[in-house]
């Protein structure tokens, strides 16, 4: 691996370092990625072949700052309100 190919791995996030800012399991992560409509940015292969993906650490902070929160209790509202 060239070491520009290094630096830009460092400040792409696997599925593992999503679901650890996201303080979810990884198959988690990988759904709630799905379901936001975060892309992967790069497939890799790793020493024994196997895929993985690289996401931007940007986009999946911004997508989950714009996550919709928990759901609003309107029934424990006054009524003039």
């Amino acid at each position: 691996m060239r070491a520009d190919d290094q630096a830009d791995a460092m400040t792409l996030w696997t599925i593992v370092d999503v679901a650890a800012y996201l303080d979810v399991k990884p198959g988690s992560a990988r759904g709630t990625l799905s379901r936001w409509g975060v892309r992967a940015k790069e497939r890799r292969f790793d020493n024994h072949g196997r895929a993985y993906s690289l996401y931007d650490p940007d986009e999946v902070k911004a997508a989950a700052a714009n996550r919709p929160g928990r759901g609003r209790r309107t029934d424990l509202l006054p009524d003039d309100q």
